[in-house]
């Protein structure tokens, strides 16, 4: 077999190996026999190279035309398309999730990338009338300059377009450090980025652990906003490290998100739903549905309807279009799946239906398989119903009304996405109304966000900012409010009108 390729870090237009000369490798979590690639193993000087280089690119890229930068960006978006099944393919390998989800997380990028694109036309401020004669008020967005960006391995090119372009798009420069589960997804997107006439400097691609590149890039002054997804403990680390300057942050964490069964349900489709939200990309998505609540009168046939199609799921290599689920995609996240299979089944005394361990045997030994796992008789007070597992583990509590359905969906220390499934529109409004969270769907899973409106939740799960949609561009950009008065006089407001 050939070497893998050595992939390296892209500083102020030029492709460079980290000062150290230090490397790692980035395995298929499939089958870890596989060397997808070998990357930069980077440190704080690198980090200060690419700020510095940034930095210097901001003075010129801010005083482009928003709709020249959008030119560019529409460029990117048009190789995306025409590379998107070599882009999924290498995203399934170094990432684990399977092809029919690579390919929707590459659309997504394509996605929001031509919609940025038309912001480079609207980036809409507005015009007021001033409370004085002969006055013009106006308010514009503007740069707000470096924008410092970590972003996880469950959507290796979905987020990392979630962030890059509405920042690029309103005229801030970037240093970008991807998770070093997945650093080949950005690499791909940074190199089509250069070959599509992105100037030097503009983006700027350091990789490498969390420690040695994401601590000296969230704290680094020149950085003038850090946008973050991630754990809710690092998250708050990032904003700890940015509230002693003031500097801008963005925070997309964790989640425990439910879908409340009523009575009403149409089962079968509750069912299906619950399938998705739960073992869609293997549950390791801030939005996966971990908690099924569901009204008693449904639960038993709930209950035996989703083992036996959690059951019926074909784990394996994400590459075979016939496998629904692929592996965890590392040991250390395949580990922690099973210890809270083992909390559930021990510590908590949740009822184990289906699943509750590690896949082995055969093609299983070569990767981070883990069973897809249903607990019942879950409650509140468990482990399981309360804290984020990102793994193939859900749970099924029961309920015995609308309101008692709420209470529980509420009882978490996140806020990130919701669902409700019933024939009874009166309660799909109840419950869009005081389920409280940033997302919510209605005979939906927790799953399947659009590019096209805000993304984000309350609580623990984020800091009051969104990706996507038009809220996506306040992370990138500041307010000014402009007056202009031509009446040739002094005129003090508030004090010559009253």
């Amino acid at each position: 077999m050939s070497d893998p390729k050595v992939y390296k870090n892209y500083i102020g237009g030029r492709w460079v190996e980290t000062v150290t000369g230090d490397t790692f490798e980035n395995r298929n979590p499939a089958d870890t026999d596989e060397v997808i690639g070998v990357f930069q193993k980077s440190n704080a000087e690198d980090v200060n190279a690419a700020v510095a280089a940034a930095k210097e690119a901001f003075k010129k890229w801010r005083l482009v035309p928003a709709p020249k930068r959008a030119e560019i960006i529409s460029k990117i978006a048009d190789r995306v398309v025409k590379e998107k099944e070599t882009l999924s393919r290498d995203m399934t390998r170094e990432m684990g999730k399977v092809i029919k989800e690579t390919r929707g997380d590459v659309q997504e990028a394509i996605d929001l990338g031509y919609y940025m694109v038309g912001e480079g036309r609207r980036s809409f401020g507005y015009t007021v009338p001033s409370e004085l004669p002969n006055k013009y008020c106006m308010c514009q967005r503007q740069p707000k300059g470096v924008a410092g960006m970590i972003t996880p391995w469950n959507f290796p090119l979905a987020i990392p377009s979630w962030k890059m372009m509405p920042a690029l798009v309103l005229g801030n420069t970037v240093v970008i450090k991807p998770a070093t589960d997945t650093p080949l997804s950005v690499y791909h997107y940074v190199k089509i980025m250069e070959e599509e006439g992105l100037p030097p400097g503009v983006v700027n691609f350091v990789t490498g652990s969390g420690g040695a590149v994401g601590n000296p890039l969230m704290t680094h002054k020149d950085v003038a906003v850090i946008s973050f997804t991630g754990s809710t403990e690092v998250g708050r680390k990032v904003s700890e490290a940015c509230a002693t300057d003031f500097r801008g942050c963005h925070l997309e964490m964790g989640g425990k998100n439910c879908i409340l069964i009523m009575d009403d349900a149409d089962v079968d489709l509750a069912v299906d739903g619950a399938l998705w939200g739960a073992f869609g990309t293997t549950g390791q998505r801030c939005t996966a549905s971990s908690r099924l609540i569901v009204h008693h009168k449904v639960i038993k046939e709930f209950t035996e309807k989703l083992v036996a199609a959690a059951k019926a799921l074909k784990v394996g290599n994400g590459l075979d279009e016939s496998v629904d689920m692929g592996p965890a995609v590392n040991e250390s996240q395949m580990n922690t799946v099973l210890n809270y299979m083992d909390i559930g089944k021990n510590k908590d005394g949740a009822k184990l239906l289906c699943g509750g361990g590690r896949l082995t045997g055969g093609d299983y030994d070569k990767g981070w398989f883990t069973q897809p796992t249903v607990f019942g008789d879950v409650t509140a007070e468990m482990t399981i119903f309360q804290e984020e597992i990102f793994g193939s583990v859900t749970s099924i509590t029961a309920c015995g009304s609308l309101d008692e359905g709420i209470e529980l969906c509420n009882n978490t220390a996140y806020g990130l996405s919701g669902s409700i499934y019933t024939r009874d529109v009166n309660k799909a409004f109840v419950a869009m109304r005081d389920v409280y969270t940033g997302i919510f769907y209605v005979n939906a899973p927790t799953i399947g966000a659009e590019v096209h409106l805000p993304f984000g939740g309350v609580k623990d799960t984020g800091n009051g900012h969104r990706e996507a949609g038009l809220a996506g561009l306040d992370v990138f950009s500041e307010w000014k409010s402009i007056y202009i008065d031509y009446s040739g006089t002094i005129q003090r407001a508030q004090i010559d009108n009253n």
